[in-house]
């Protein structure tokens, strides 16, 4: 299991230390929460903040639009060379040709599924993509509770393993060390984490080793 610790819960006064610090502790990716308001209720991050967690960073991004208008925010974000960029179907009207323009520019496209929305939608994406984030809570706020997606993360494997076996799953939200099993036996390849990270009792090693499975 890859670990990507959600920057959303980390201490944005002193966000450099935190990034340098899950980094350090053996995570896998730096995820990126980027919420415009709009499409979430909710305001996060510009490429200004992202710039200086990308310089602070040691591990590859994964940003995550939460957004309206997906293209503007791609060439945003793009300079900042992250490993991935995901958008959010329910939003973007050319799936297919937004994740071809991101491929163009570097970068390892992505697609992210609400809650609600079927595995099945991403059929005629899968080849296209090289990673689906399934979403386990309703995006915007950490710390919420998991919603259970397990069904459906079992049928997107199935999917993925027929129409593009190198495309990654990723999970995002209410992930922790009672549910990580589960998730990966559903075929889970990648999982998000924040709060449980950045809150851990014992400390950011602990976490992200307890996620490890």
């Amino acid at each position: 299991m890859l670990v990507a610790p959600s920057i959303l819960s980390a201490d944005f006064g002193s966000l450099a230390r935190d990034v340098k610090a899950i980094c350090d502790a053996g995570c896998d990716l730096v995820h990126v929460d980027v919420m415009d308001g709009h499409f979430v209720p909710n305001l996060t991050i510009g490429p200004v903040v992202v710039s200086a967690v990308a310089e602070a960073a040691t591990k590859p991004l994964d940003i995550h639009l939460m957004v309206e208008n997906n293209t503007f925010f791609v060439d945003l974000f793009a300079p900042l060379n992250p490993e991935y960029i995901s958008f959010h179907i329910e939003e973007e009207k050319h799936p297919h040709r937004l994740a071809q323009y991101i491929r163009s520019l570097g970068i390892k496209p992505a697609i992210v599924l609400n809650p609600h929305t079927p595995a099945e939608s991403l059929e005629y994406l899968l080849p296209y993509i090289d990673m689906v984030l399934v979403m386990s809570v309703n995006p915007g706020f950490g710390g919420q509770k998991f919603i259970d997606v397990y069904e459906k993360l079992r049928r997107l494997r199935d999917l993925r393993d027929r129409i593009n076996p190198d495309c990654l799953i990723e999970v995002d939200g209410g992930v922790n060390d009672a549910n990580i099993g589960a998730l990966k036996d559903a075929g889970v390849d990648v999982c998000v984490a924040g709060s449980y990270v950045f809150k851990h009792a014992d400390g950011l090693e602990a976490a992200i080793g307890s996620l490890k499975v």
